[in-house]
């Protein structure tokens, strides 16, 4: 039967700072004395479990460590916290404006957990299968963990944001993902927005405002699937650019510059990128982080970018999207797992 006493967590060395809660120890070996326990050196994260005031609360693996030290022993990290403690860059706790932490699922099966301001239990069924142990963390799986953060996302966009991050990171691929849910998540929460996500989501997205700028694409513009992050070459076989999105029939290239790009030297090479990508006959449209409180200029300048291809003569275009022979291709979850196994043999 599983047990609801908390298991103490033993933490590998690829996390060093995050810092395990401990218990008071009266000899002040392992812990804090009940003196140092009340004094300001010392933090409470949770009934009876401490750790020093000089460790970040705010660090998505400190928030984590915090969270699951109050885990029964069946029981496992799951959803943005599990994917951000396996190495996926994008997956930091934070809500979709990036002021508000969120906080850390926990999947505890038949336990019982207050929620609170760290935590957030999820009694879904959870089985055995289900549970593994990841530098120290016991956590759901990589699968488990994806599907739950795109079933329990706000909204189906968001719901491909999770989908395209998790594949950015090469934690799943699209299919296995499709499998795993088709398996097991038949009639379970949010299984239909997963489904639509799935049909949704690219494998060779590299940040959510790129996704986001894909889904505007499609879903408000009516515009065809884009290609994402596709390297492009002149007729001679010299590589131009590797835009966020290009749909190569139509000749339209759509990027996203967030705050990096207005550093002196990234702009200078942007403006060298834009003017190569314009000579070779593609048309370029930039969104900024303005366009997403005023989209309505935003789809003005795609637009007008359509507008401007479909006029352009063929014989104007001058790229292609045919590798060179010594290019290898990275665009799915596959190609790059197989580049790292021949790179390691």
């Amino acid at each position: 039967m599983p047990r609801s006493r908390p298991q103490p967590l033993h933490l590998h060395p690829a996390h060093p700072a995050a810092v395990t809660p401990v218990r008071v120890d009266p000899a002040g070996c392992t812990g804090p004395t009940p003196k140092q326990a009340r004094g300001p050196a010392w933090r409470s994260t949770a009934a009876g479990l401490y750790v020093p005031t000089s460790v970040d609360p705010d660090l998505p693996v400190q928030r984590i460590v915090e969270a699951a030290a109050v885990l029964p022993a069946y029981g496992g990290v799951t959803g943005w916290a599990a994917l951000h403690w396996l190495g996926a860059r994008w997956f930091d706790g934070l809500s979709s404006d990036g002021r508000t932490r969120r906080r850390v699922a926990l999947a505890i099966g038949p336990g019982n957990l207050r929620p609170d301001r760290l935590r957030k239990p999820t009694k879904e069924r959870l089985a055995p299968g289900d549970l593994t142990v990841s530098d120290g963390l016991p956590m759901t799986t990589v699968l488990r963990s994806v599907c739950f953060e795109a079933r329990h996302a706000g909204d189906e966009r968001r719901a491909v944001v999770a989908l395209d991050m998790a594949c950015h990171a090469d934690l799943v691929s699209l299919a296995e993902v499709r499998a795993y849910a088709e398996e097991w998540l038949a009639s379970w929460t949010g299984v239909p927005q997963l489904r639509t996500a799935l049909d949704l989501a690219d494998e060779n997205a590299w940040s959510p405002q790129e996704v986001l700028t894909r889904l505007q694409w499609t879903l408000d513009a009516g515009l065809a699937r884009p290609l994402t992050n596709r390297p492009v070459f002149d007729l001679e076989g010299n590589h131009l650019a590797t835009p966020d999105l290009i749909d190569p029939g139509r000749g339209i290239v759509g990027e996203y510059d967030g705050a990096d790009h207005l550093d002196a030297r990234r702009r200078h090479r942007d403006l060298g990128r834009e003017e190569r990508l314009r000579a070779a006959g593609l048309e370029l449209v930039v969104q900024v982080a303005g366009d997403r409180r005023d989209p309505a200029a935003y789809f003005w300048r795609l637009r007008s970018a359509c507008m401007r291809a479909a006029r352009r003569p063929a014989s104007e275009r001058r790229y292609t999207l045919e590798l060179p022979a010594d290019w290898v291709p990275t665009h799915t979850v596959e190609q790059r797992r197989l580049l790292r196994r021949v790179r390691a043999a």
